[in-house]
């Protein structure tokens, strides 16, 4: 009977994911970095049922490198959820990154084990403490991402450093295992440790990958004589009633930088010390405003409403009016019209 090891099962639904990925961007910017994460992914897959599928030990001479190109992979997407950079690396940039790679095919060239778990445990907690410091202004930090996807985005993001750091804790034990047992317990550990880490990173990967804008970017414009927080929160609230600006399911942190001809920083100190909210819950706290009086006022169907005031999915949307209203759509309609009045609903 045909023998299927598990990782290859894994590298099949990575494939799955990362199709799905590639049609949900179809028409947009990607953001490749990641796309490449969940292709490494595919391949470390392939070659983990090689190794202890089939004992291909070969492999063993290719695995280490797809394993160190993972965490600039990962640094590089978020970076572009961050910055206002050309999704191409620069030279310099690129050189950088590719450092790590270059540094682990030096290492596999001297067949030093110990060095090789070493270098890549150094890699994988560098680029995941490299991330978490992007990190810190809170959701804040990802001023490319769209609005609506800012929640998810940040969590998929912490969530894919937190494993780096359970990587590289799984290559410290196998390092540690060879050390003091000659590797006894190192097969299991690689084998599963190591391929829930791909499947982790991936969906991660996958759920950190905002839908990207095809057009160019405007360059931010200079910074205006609006240090008020109080005339901040004003010109962003009269840019909301007049223009509906939250209705672009687009909108980010930058593109509502330029339209208010502030920047960035400005915005997010302010919305965060006069609300206590992160720029993204508060742009979308006009959006549901909006959906609580076309619940109230129409009998347009949930999903339309949705749309309409600039969500795109049905879950971010459930989330966020569950966070303001502390109930769903339906629920909250029903609250407001007495129950002959509403038009019965499935799509939510």
């Amino acid at each position: 009977m045909l023998f299927v090891p598990l990782p290859f099962v894994v590298a099949l639904l990575l494939i799955l994911l990362f199709v799905g990925v590639v049609r949900r961007d179809e028409g947009r910017t990607a953001n490749r970095s990641f796309r490449l994460i969940i292709l490494v992914s595919i391949v470390q897959s392939v070659l983990s049922g090689l190794r202890w599928g089939y004992d291909v030990t070969e492999v063993m001479y290719v695995a280490p490198l797809g394993a160190a190109l993972v965490p600039p992979l990962a640094y590089t997407g978020v970076a572009a959820l961050v910055y206002k950079t050309d999704s191409r690396l620069s030279p310099r940039r690129l050189a950088v990154h590719a450092g790590p790679a270059l540094a682990v095919t030096l290492l596999l060239l001297t067949t030093f084990r110990g060095a090789i778990d070493l270098a890549l445990i150094a890699i994988f907690v560098g680029y995941a403490i490299a991330i978490l410091l992007l990190m810190r202004p809170g959701a804040d930090a990802l001023r490319l991402a769209p609005f609506e996807a800012v929640a998810p985005t940040y969590r998929a993001i912490l969530f894919a450093a937190c494993t780096l750091l359970f990587s590289a804790a799984i290559d410290l034990f196998v390092f540690l295992d060879f050390a003091w047992t000659q590797g006894e317990h190192a097969r299991p550990v690689i084998a599963i440790g190591n391929l829930a880490g791909l499947v982790i990173l991936s969906i991660a990967a996958a759920s950190a990958s905002p839908p990207g804008r095809a057009e160019e970017q405007a360059e931010a414009p200079e910074a205006t004589d609006l240090p008020d927080d109080k005339k901040t929160i004003a010109a962003i609230e009269a840019l909301m009633a007049t223009r509906h600006v939250y209705r672009d399911v687009e909108l980010d942190l930058d593109r509502l930088a330029r339209k208010l001809c502030m920047p960035t920083r400005q915005i997010s100190t302010a919305v965060n010390r006069t609300t206590g909210k992160n720029v993204s819950q508060y742009v979308n706290e006009f959006r549901i405003a909006e959906a609580c009086s076309l619940l109230a006022t129409t009998d347009k169907p949930v999903t339309e409403i949705m749309f309409e005031v600039g969500f795109q999915t049905k879950s971010n949307f459930n989330r966020e009016f569950r966070r303001v209203t502390e109930m769903s759509p339906l629920q909250w309609r029903g609250k407001q019209r007495p129950m002959d009045q509403i038009v019965i609903e499935h799509d939510l």
